[in-house]
C-alpha cells in the first residue's frame, strides 16, 4: 500500500502492513465500506492505518482489509499471533494479544464479525471502532461480543444509507461501551467531495462519514492510546501552551 509501509502481497485483497518490529505491541485492522478498494486513500480507514504506522512504528502490525475478505483477516491475525511460528496458538499467545479492529458501513459490520470470529477461537479484543456502521442481510452488527474489551459507535442518521444507532454489549460487565455519538453533517459538513454521482443524490451523508478529517482523527487518537497508554497520558500531561 502506497505510503505505509512494505505491503505484503496477498492474493485475495488483503494488505498487510508489516511493522519493523519482531514482538508488536499490537495488531490494527482496518476494514473499508462497500465496494471501496483497500488502496483508496480517500477512506478514512486506510489513511488512518496510514497515519498510525507512521507516527507509532514498530508498535502494531497494520492490516487494511475490503470488507468482502474477513476470513483472510482472521487468518493473517492468527499468523502474526502465532510468535513461535509452531502453526498453533498457544494460552499465552492468545493472551497476548492486542488486537484493535476498526471500519466503516459495510466495514465497521465486518469489525463486529471478525470479533465474533476471534471470540470462538478465545482470542481477546482491545478495541473495536464501528463508523456509520451497515449490516449485510446476514449479519448482526449492534451487539458487541464478550471477548472485546472497549467499543465505539459513530453514526450519521440522514439519507437512504445511514448507520446503526446503538452498540450494546452482549457482556457489559466484560464490555465497556465508551458511547454511541451521533454526527449531524446536515448542520456541521466537512469538505469531502462524494465518490460518485449516486452518493452525492442519495446518501452524501454517509460519503462524508467515510472520509470525515475530524471523526478519523479521533479514531486514530483512541487506537494509538490504546496501542501505548503509558505514551497518551505523559502526553496529555504535559500543559498546553
Amino acid at each position: 500500500m502506497a505510503g505505509i509501509g512494505p505491503a505484503l502481497a496477498q492474493p485475495d485483497g488483503a494488505a498487510v502492513v508489516k511493522s519493523p518490529s519482531a514482538q508488536p505491541a499490537g495488531i490494527v485492522v482496518g476494514f473499508v465500506g462497500g465496494f471501496v478498494r483497500r488502496t483508496n486513500l480517500r477512506h478514512g480507514a486506510v489513511r488512518t492505518a496510514q497515519q498510525i504506522q507512521r507516527e507509532i512504528p514498530g508498535q502494531a502490525d497494520v492490516l487494511v482489509f475490503e470488507n468482502r475478505h474477513r476470513r483472510s483477516a482472521y487468518k493473517a491475525i492468527l499468523r502474526l499471533l502465532d510468535r513461535n511460528h509452531d502453526g498453533m496458538l498457544s494460552p499465552e499467545e492468545k493472551k497476548n494479544a492486542r488486537i484493535i479492529l476498526f471500519g466503516q458501513s459495510w466495514g465497521a459490520s465486518a469489525v463486529v464479525m471478525l470479533a465474533r470470529d476471534l471470540k470462538q477461537a478465545s482470542i481477546p479484543v482491545l478495541l473495536t471502532v464501528q463508523v456509520d456502521s451497515v449490516a449485510k442481510p446476514w449479519q448482526h452488527d449492534s451487539v458487541i461480543p464478550s471477548n472485546v474489551a472497549e467499543a465505539v459507535n459513530f453514526y450519521q442518521p440522514h439519507g437512504l444509507i445511514h448507520g446503526r444507532a446503538q452498540i450494546t454489549a452482549a457482556d457489559p460487565a466484560r464490555t465497556q461501551i465508551l458511547g454511541n455519538y451521533r454526527i449531524d453533517y446536515r448542520h456541521d459538513p466537512v469538505d469531502c467531495p462524494a465518490p460518485s454521482w449516486a452518493d452525492r443524490v442519495f446518501t452524501p451523508d454517509h460519503a462524508m462519514s467515510e472520509c470525515d478529517p475530524r471523526l478519523w482523527g479521533k479514531i486514530e487518537g483512541l487506537v494509538r492510546q490504546r496501542l501505548n497508554p503509558e505514551a497518551a497520558s505523559i502526553e496529555a500531561a504535559v500543559p498546553q501552551p
